[in-house]
């Protein structure tokens, strides 16, 4: 399967950021891709992070879902659609939500993010507390799409290997990572932490950011990537827009879990 991982470097107003995903999603679907991922926020990042919460959309409702459901389906692709507000039942707080529509345009797979960005930044003038106005989620979403097992993580999340771990024993083969990086952070950990989750369960990982500057001061690190599970860099977009795109080789997957047994050889126990 050819994919793309789109990189946006998105704003306050969601009708120009939807024009710009659109213009990104057609040249990538010419280039051949036939399953793309979005970036966290692809629709709006606000000047104030708690801005997104009155944008914040029923299930199956609103101009974020309906732009996914239609780029798919006038596309005939999967399209992984970053995260977008989803409403919670707490007035304050939406649910940051993945979801994943397949060729026809349906939903078929929603993941709400686990882990919540809640930090002080060492040597930076930097904090965010996500968990002001996102609600977590408590499940882990692996989802059969295009002869293929998807994983579902976003940003924060990779910090976190206990996760892709289970992602794998739900037999994840690929592990799609939307993410807002901040420049800073993603200097330091971004293409170590991605390569290391690829690399330690055997699997490719696809990972979309934002990268640029926004209206809230805020700088994204981008470097938009696919990663091979033996650590390899396929393609990587720096800053700004634009789209990382590989053919994933699953016979190569097949062949590396095989011949390089490490997942059968966990051990989750020793004697003391």
């Amino acid at each position: 399967m050819r994919v793309a991982a789109i990189q946006m470097a998105s704003g306050s107003i969601i009708s120009g950021n939807l024009l710009e995903a659109e213009k990104l999603i057609s040249e990538a679907v010419s280039d051949g891709a036939e399953m793309l991922v979005l970036p966290e926020n692809f629709g709006m990042i606000g000047v104030k992070q708690e801005d997104v919460i009155e944008f914040g959309e029923k299930p199956g409702e609103g101009p974020l879902q309906e732009f996914l459901a239609d780029q798919s389906k006038r596309h005939n692709i999967i399209i992984v659609g970053g995260t977008i507000p989803l409403k919670s039942d707490d007035d304050k707080r939406y649910r940051n939500t993945l979801p994943v529509y397949n060729g026809d345009g349906e939903c078929i797979a929603q993941y709400d993010k686990i882990h919540l960005f809640d930090v002080s930044l060492p040597d930076a003038d930097e904090s965010y507390k996500e968990s002001a106005v996102s609600q977590p989620g408590d499940k882990i979403v692996v989802v059969e799409v295009g002869g293929i097992k998807l994983g579902l993580a976003t940003c924060y999340d990779l910090r976190f290997p206990e996760l892709f771990r289970l992602l794998v024993d739900k037999g994840a083969e690929v592990i799609v990572l939307p993410a807002a990086f901040t420049a800073a952070t993603g200097k330091a950990h971004w293409h170590v932490l991605l390569q290391a989750r690829a690399i330690e369960n055997q699997c490719f990982v696809i990972a979309s950011a934002q990268g640029g500057y926004h209206v809230n001061g805020r700088e994204t690190y981008g470097h938009s990537l696919i990663v091979d599970p033996w650590g390899n860099v396929l393609d990587e977009v720096n800053s700004g827009s634009g789209y990382a795109i590989a053919n994933l080789d699953l016979q190569q997957q097949h062949n590396i879990r095989e011949r390089f047994p490490v997942l059968s050889h966990r051990k989750f126990f020793v004697n003391e």
